[in-house]
């Protein structure tokens, strides 16, 4: 075995007493390509934060081709030649892609940013991965999939020996996730060592030669992928029995017998100029909608629209027959309606305040009494939802910032539910979740449309959407396609729809090209 360019002997590390890391090690090698998997809060993003300088060792070494290291920034881990892509992205919104793309290495030209050659290079290299964009555009107007696409691009183009990727593809599109692999093997061919952070099982077995599976704070086993079935992982990341499990591995949520009745919500003929139109959303008691797509068809911007997030230039959206005149989302919040952000770190959570603080947060008008909140209803209400969610912490007044993406999720899930809402509107509710988080999220949704909530479901794994949804709205470029119900709901129909509306988009221009 060749000499390891990066190796991670014995980690640990502790929060606030809690052990987040415990005598962990890890060996990366030039032109691998090795996993790194568990149920959220098993360790990985600790483990990473280690190795790139956001923390530091309670104890352990980490081994930089053959040295000993410790990183006190990432900027000196970059330096050193550790590449890190995170799950969100951490770039400059309000700056253009190529400023972002050439952040913190710009090009001078007589001592001024040369923005010429900066625009050049950017659109260049985007090209080359096959990313298409307006590199003069601020970074913010471009899609969460572009938006990681051009970080993990900036990130490869820095000449890293190391390059970290968590969780890449989490807002990436399947074309883009093809992309991204492709990348990936550009990567390995020229010898960097590359861990690929993932709950999506499927990328990891397609792109990994090695996986690490850490449980708890503690490192389960390594080996190669080959030796290792899907249902092998998934025992050993749940630590439960390969036996107990579908040979998916996969929760599937099975068909709900609905009741006729009037809709909860009705959000009929909606339209925004050139963003929606003519969208419908009707929802019944105790029904899943789904609302199916490629990135940009128009799913999270009709979300947006029925919780008052997005004006319409028309449209009638009403809550148990109670027409909703009012475009805001504190309006919308009053009437029943409740969102789960697609973004949940940039318009969800406040990642500086405690979990007690900000699961409490939409409820505070109504545990409010001539001015003043209730600590008890607070903390009662806050306890309740913790343990319903089983979000795992040291305490409620840990802060959120410090959760694992997944228990994350679950504080803005029970933020919302506190709410008792009548109509959740679930915009990519297990983006970055592990296979068990995954499961108990879906299981919740199921659950809450026993009890009648209206629930509308955004996912971009099309298996998400068929498995969890009674009737599907399919969507392509912000108009309405048609709508699934019972058998029909399928990932072959879905698609179906949308490949014949891309081929009569593409005969229509073609006819009007002729008749020019």
């Amino acid at each position: 075995m060749t000499t390891p360019v990066l190796a991670v002997t014995s980690a640990s590390k502790r929060f606030a007493g809690v052990r987040a890391l415990e005598d962990v090690s890890i060996e990366l090698h030039a032109g691998s390509v090795h996993a790194l998997v568990g149920e959220n809060g098993a360790g990985k993003s600790t483990l990473i934060k280690l190795i790139t300088g956001v923390y530091q060792l309670d104890s352990g070494s980490v081994r930089l081709r053959g040295e000993e290291v410790a990183f006190d920034s990432p900027r000196s881990a970059q330096r050193a030649g550790i590449a890190t892509i995170y799950q969100e992205v951490h770039l400059a919104p309000q700056l253009s892609v190529a400023r972002n793309f050439f952040l913190g290495r710009e090009p001078t030209r007589f001592g001024s940013l040369d923005l010429k050659r900066m625009n050049r290079n950017s659109a260049e290299a985007l090209r080359r991965y096959g990313i298409v964009a307006d590199v003069k555009r601020p970074l913010g107007e471009l899609g969460l999939g572009i938006q990681q696409m051009v970080a993990i691009a900036r990130a490869v183009e820095t000449d890293a020996s190391v390059v970290i990727m968590d969780e890449p593809t989490s807002s990436l599109e399947p074309r883009e996730v093809d992309l991204l692999l492709d990348l990936v093997a550009q990567l390995k061919a020229k010898d960097v060592a590359i861990v690929y952070v993932s709950h999506k099982l499927d990328e990891v077995f397609r792109a990994c030669d090695t996986i690490t599976v850490l449980r708890d704070g503690k490192l389960v086993s390594t080996g190669p992928t080959s030796e290792l079935t899907r249902r092998q992982l998934i025992s050993r990341m749940l630590g439960r029995d390969a036996a107990e499990l579908d040979e998916s591995g996969r929760t599937r949520l099975g068909r709900r017998e609905l009741e006729d009745g009037e809709p909860v919500l009705r959000a009929e003929h909606l339209n925004r100029r050139l963003i929606l139109e003519d969208v419908s959303v009707v929802v019944r008691p105790g029904e899943v909608v789904g609302l199916a797509g490629l990135l940009g068809s128009g799913r999270s911007e009709t979300a947006k629209a029925i919780f008052g997030a997005l004006p319409l230039d028309s449209g009638d959206i009403s809550v148990d027959g109670k027409p909703l005149t009012h475009q805001t989302p504190a309006s919308r919040i009053r009437q029943g309606v409740a969102m789960l952000p697609e973004d949940r770190k940039a318009e969800g959570l406040i990642p500086d305040m405690s979990i007690r603080d900000n699961i409490g947060l939409a409820a505070l008008p109504q545990l409010t009494r001539s001015g003043l909140v209730s600590r008890k209803r607070v903390d009662d209400i806050v306890k309740t939802f913790m343990t319903r969610l089983r979000i795992k912490a040291a305490s409620p007044l840990q802060r959120v910032s410090e959760l694992s993406g997944g228990n994350q999720q679950k504080v803005l899930l029970a933020r919302l539910l506190c709410l008792n809402p009548r109509v959740l509107l679930l915009d990519e509710p297990t983006r970055g979740i592990d296979v068990g988080a995954k499961a108990e999220v879906q299981a919740l949704v199921a659950e809450l449309a026993e009890k009648g909530m209206a629930v509308v479901l955004i996912s971009s794994e099309l298996e998400e959407v068929v498995e969890g949804s009674d009737s599907v709205v399919v969507l392509r470029d912000g108009a309405q396609l048609g709508r699934l119900v019972g058998d029909d709901i399928t990932e072959d129909k879905i698609m179906d729809l949308i490949a014949d509306a891309a081929s009569e988009q593409i005969e229509a221009s073609e006819q009007i090209e002729a008749e020019k």
